[in-house]
Order: structure tokens, then sequence, then C-alpha cells
């Protein structure tokens, strides 16, 4: 069974930049597609970022679009996610996951697609 553990959360200006990791276990992170989901409080999960098995296809949400990147290291079982020109209303809990089934499609984009969570990492933007 996968596990997920994120870290590089933080207190940051806006404007400011922060990298989250997200370090799997298991052999099989490689055949996984991956994703970051963020919480902001009172708020639903939200998608923020996928990347596919290979790591050649990545989609990010248009909220973040443009200051925001997902990638990952197959060598490492890591994915990250680096964040520039932070804003404000990117403040929340940011969550790694991946989806373990069968994967047809290049991208998913709901909570349900998702198989493992890892525990979140708190993201707090200051204006």
């Amino acid at each position: 069974q996968v596990q997920l553990v994120e870290s590089g959360g933080g207190l940051v200006q806006a404007g400011g930049s922060l990298r989250l990791s997200c370090a799997a276990s298991g052999r099989a992170f490689s055949s996984y597609v991956m994703a970051w989901f963020r919480q902001a409080p009172g708020e639903d999960r939200e998608f923020v970022a996928t990347i596919t098995w290979s790591g050649t296809r990545i989609y990010h949400a248009d909220s973040v679009k443009g200051r925001f990147t997902i990638s990952r290291d197959g060598a490492k079982n890591t994915v990250s996610l680096q964040m520039s020109s932070l804003k404000p209303e990117d403040t929340a809990v940011y969550y790694c996951a991946a989806r373990t089934r069968y994967s047809p499609n290049y991208y998913y984009f709901s909570n349900d697609d998702y198989d493992i969570w890892g525990q979140g990492t708190q993201v707090t933007v200051s204006s």
C-alpha cells in the first residue's frame, strides 16, 4: 500500500514562493497518476494540479496556471508543487493524492478519482 507524506508548507508573504514535496512509499509509484488538491477553511477540497504516470503531461487549475508547476521524480518517488507569486487566496491545506486504479485518461480532477491521500501540509499566505 502506498503512503504519501507531504512537506514544505509554511507561512509566506504575498508574492513569495514555496515548494511542496510529497514522498511516496511503494514500488508502484511510477505507475500512478498523481495530483495536488487544497482545502481552505470552510471550503470543499479542490483540484490544483495533476501529472501523468510518465510525467510527460501535466494540467493545472485555472486559478494557479502560470504560477504553480507540478513535477515528479521517479527515482526519488516524489511529486512536487512549485508555487510562485502566491496570493492570500492560496491559503489552504495542500494534499497530495495518488490514483492507483486503471487510468485510461491523461487527467483526473475529482476527489473521488484518487485512492490514497497524504495528511496535508498548511500553506498560509499573508497580505
